[in-house]
């Protein structure tokens, strides 16, 4: 049994904060936990807007404060995400988030897991990074 908490996580190599300046993430669960998915804390600082494709992973949502504009940029269709909004990525869809006047927190979940080293590459995609065993 794991027992750890987000404040745990900060300051440590699980506490991500993006080269881009528009995100951090509190990775709790990751690869070498080999429980088969990733759980993160993420926000998305307020009046930015990110770009992203996760071409190797699929990824659920679940908003827990603030509000984003979703646009899926394979349809042009937005979505209004707000506290209690999930959303599913679920056919690697090309998306980009643009948070409104107050930070986005949300909890995510990939699969497969991440290994906590990954960022976004000029695509906004994450790389498909393994533990070695």
């Amino acid at each position: 049994m794991i027992v750890r908490s987000f404040k745990e996580v900060e300051g440590t190599d699980r506490h991500i904060k993006s080269e881009s300046g528009t995100w951090e993430s509190k990775r709790i669960v990751l690869a070498k936990e080999k429980v088969g998915f990733s759980v993160h804390e993420t926000i998305l600082y307020a009046n930015t807007e990110t770009s992203m494709w996760y071409a190797n992973h699929i990824e659920a949502v679940v908003c827990t404060e603030g509000e984003a504009e979703l646009t899926d940029r394979e349809t042009g269709k937005t979505y209004t995400i707000t506290p209690g909004t999930m959303y599913l990525l679920n056919g690697h869809e090309r998306h980009t988030l643009k948070v409104k006047e107050k930070d986005f927190h949300c909890i995510c979940v990939f699969n497969p897991p991440v290994t906590g080293r990954e960022d976004h590459d000029e695509n906004g995609v994450y790389p498909l990074l393994t533990e070695e065993v």
